[in-house]
């Protein structure tokens, strides 16, 4: 009797150990797979991104610094009217770990994002507003030494039919939107495009102005010190500016883009509308004559895009950044001097990549399960209801 008792105790336990195998290898891979899809990705992928290296003058010219400076666009946080929480869940945790791990690995000294912040600014209550910065400030949190300087987009204050002062008034608070910033040697022109109407309200006037006053700063800057015209206030530096705006300058489509994250080809040949979805054609012209720029980076489209205006000026449209609008998101990083510049993509991990490692995941947990089942079941067949089953425990060659 005490034999049989042995017996059935040795039965007993045996299920119940290998419960607690199987317990801990579903803990394990369930672990990893979340530890690398959620986290160990971004840096994998992001390690691979360098800053580009820029041309040096010849000998015999002082070396110049140089400016590490990262673009990207059209984050969109999701509001509270259309953002379904989950959606912003995962939505906000891939751009806040993105962006985290590229401050952390590429040590940039300045970020510029392109405007359409959020996604709902253009009707947002003051509560959800004061909700959707508080977010923004947790996901783009960045050290003291990093500026961060951000452009308005359509999203933030609406169209220029929905736009107005409060709206306007409300984001420069947060955000500190001055038309001009210059670092190293290196200047930035930052435009609100949605104000690019051309119609002469209030708020157009004004920018308008603004960018007049900036075009007389420039000219000055490459003139004689001490010249009549330009007074005696602080110069800026002798360099012709970036332009930084939301909408992209004036183009018929974007037909002939190219690339991995350029627009589907089913919709390259659809005619952009002016104001829309880009600038009109007065306005850019304006632009580049008033600005005179070296390089134009936009958003907006959210796809790549490569175009020469006026076949001098180079304009670069920046892909979104958000996996809720593209499969590859990316960035820009300008390595940029007073004198040259040079520019390089870092890709973020594609979410088709994280999907096809769940579901891989999942069925590796399948398997563990079912090979566990059978290896539980099978000799409680054998012993407790006489039947012949044969185990397939690799090395066992008997049955039951």
């Amino acid at each position: 009797m005490a034999l049989v008792r042995w017996g059935l105790r040795r039965h007993t336990l045996h299920p119940l150990k290998r419960k607690s195998s199987l317990l801990l290898k579903l803990t394990v891979v369930v672990f990893s797979v979340l530890l690398f899809c959620e986290y160990l990705i971004y840096y994998l992928v992001i390690f691979r991104c360098h800053w580009p290296e820029v041309k040096m003058p010849a000998h015999g010219h002082q070396k110049e610094p140089v400016l590490k400076a990262m673009f990207l666009a059209d984050t969109h946080l999701l509001g509270e009217i259309q953002g379904h929480w989950l959606d912003k869940l995962r939505r906000e945790w891939q751009m806040e770990r993105a962006f985290q791990t590229a401050l952390w690995s590429l040590q940039p000294e300045v970020v510029f994002i392109l405007g359409d912040i959020f996604d709902e600014g253009k009707w947002s209550s003051a509560q959800a507003w004061a909700d959707d910065v508080q977010r923004f400030q947790r996901m783009f949190r960045h050290p003291s030494h990093v500026q961060l300087k951000v452009i308005v987009g359509n999203h933030d204050i609406g169209f220029h039919y929905q736009m107005s002062k409060y709206r306007v008034k409300r984001f420069e608070k947060v955000f500190d939107s001055k038309m001009l910033f210059s670092l190293k040697g290196v200047n930035f022109v930052m435009v609100n495009s949605v104000a690019m109407e051309g119609d002469g309200c209030n708020i157009c006037s004004e920018a308008e102005a603004g960018l007049i006053e900036i075009s007389r700063r420039l000219n000055c800057s490459r003139e004689v010190p001490g010249s009549s015209q330009c007074g005696g206030g602080q110069r800026l530096p002798a360099s012709a500016p970036v332009l930084l705006q939301h909408y992209p300058l004036y183009r018929t489509s974007d037909a002939n883009c190219s690339g991995d994250d350029a627009a589907p080809l089913e919709e390259r040949t659809i005619p952009f509308k002016e104001r829309y979805d880009v600038l009109s054609r007065e306005a850019s012209l304006k632009l580049l004559w008033w600005l005179r720029p070296r390089l134009v980076l936009s958003g907006h489209t959210h796809s790549a895009c490569e175009v020469l205006h006026a076949g001098r000026t180079p304009e670069l449209s920046v892909p979104s950044f958000s996996w809720r609008n593209r499969n590859n998101p990316s960035f820009i990083m300008g390595s940029l001097t007073s004198r040259d510049y040079a520019l390089s993509k870092c890709y973020l991990p594609c979410e088709d990549t994280v999907l096809a490692t769940y579901c891989g995941a999942a069925g590796l947990l399948m398997v563990l399960t079912l090979a566990h089942f059978e290896r539980l079941v099978t000799p409680f067949l054998g012993t407790y209801l006489g039947l012949k089953v044969c185990t397939t425990t690799p090395g066992s060659g008997f049955c039951f």
